[in-house]
């Protein structure tokens, strides 16, 4: 059966939106999360992030009615181990610098990924603009406060692991879907938990400390999470690496909104260019392809 012209133009729709959605969730969550670093620290943060996600998405998704096969699991477990370690340093870099720099950092994977997928002289173009926007971006082109080289490092490290994370995703994602996430952040949640013990202590089950967890567990794991595990599996890495030049605008604009960080003129065209870059991939690439679902 030949498929109609809305039926494309809503299967090509329904990942950019879910991982838009889940770009935004993500910014809004961190600075939720932000606020309990005083109280419980980056690694109680971490942990009360990926359990608090792990549960939801468990009542929801139910993974235990797919079981996953011997094939899938070393993807499933490298999943698991890698979104585990992404957190927990991403927060670590988040309590010593900026949240704006730190998801600029960050997109050092996922950008690497976009620019090793690339094949066509316009998806060249566009990882070219992202390129320009991000520095713009950056703390390096506009230097005012001496950054924390610790937390600079740290947010290197978490872009290592999101080009990672991309790819375990997809891997894992193809045969189990949405349920990928669930899973993932189970382990990821176990890994993370004596981290986050070793910390906050008894700290983490304080009634006040657990009403905000629910909010940052919920935009910055449950719900973007799945929203992603949605987009990847489908659209290709070389759409999704680029599409996600937003996570910096939107780090940027979340800082500027909840954290009151001021935009200079350079970050405003890094913004600007950015977008540019994202909507263009998403009019010139390729359409996604199905889920195998």
């Amino acid at each position: 059966m030949t498929s109609t012209p809305i039926a494309v133009a809503e299967a090509k729709a329904l990942p950019i939106g879910a991982l838009l959605g889940a770009m935004v969730s993500i910014q809004i969550g961190a600075t939720f999360a932000k606020g309990l670093f005083p109280l419980i620290g980056a690694n109680g943060t971490t942990a009360l992030r990926l359990v608090v996600g792990a549960l939801m998405l468990a009542a929801v998704l139910r993974p235990w009615r797919v079981r996953p096969s011997r094939a899938v699991l070393p993807w499933l477990i490298a999943y698991g181990v890698n979104l585990a370690a992404l957190n927990l340093l991403f927060y670590a870099a988040l309590a010593r610098i900026p949240l704006g720099v730190a998801v600029a950092l960050e997109f050092s994977g996922p950008l690497l990924v976009a620019t090793l997928s690339s094949r066509r002289a316009t998806d060249f173009v566009w990882v070219v603009l992202a390129v320009a926007g991000i520095l713009l971006l950056s703390p390096f082109i506009h230097s005012g406060s001496a950054l924390d080289p610790i937390g600079v490092m740290l947010a290197l490290a978490a872009g290592g692991c999101w080009a990672l994370y991309i790819v375990f995703a997809q891997k894992a994602g193809a045969e189990l879907g949405s349920q990928t996430t669930a899973y993932g952040l189970v382990i990821a949640a176990a890994l993370a938990l004596p981290f986050g013990l070793a910390e906050a202590g008894t700290g983490l089950i304080a009634p006040a400390i657990l009403v905000s967890a629910l909010l940052v567990g919920l935009f910055s794991s449950a719900l973007p999470f799945w929203l992603e595990m949605v987009a990847l599996t489908r659209m290709p890495a070389r759409l999704y690496g680029t599409l996600t030049c937003l996570e910096p605008a939107l780090g940027a604009l979340a800082g500027f909104l909840f954290l009151h960080e001021t935009l200079s003129p350079l970050q405003c065209a890094g913004v600007a260019a950015v977008v540019v870059a994202a909507f263009g991939a998403a009019l010139t690439t390729k359409p996604p392809v199905p889920s195998p679902e």
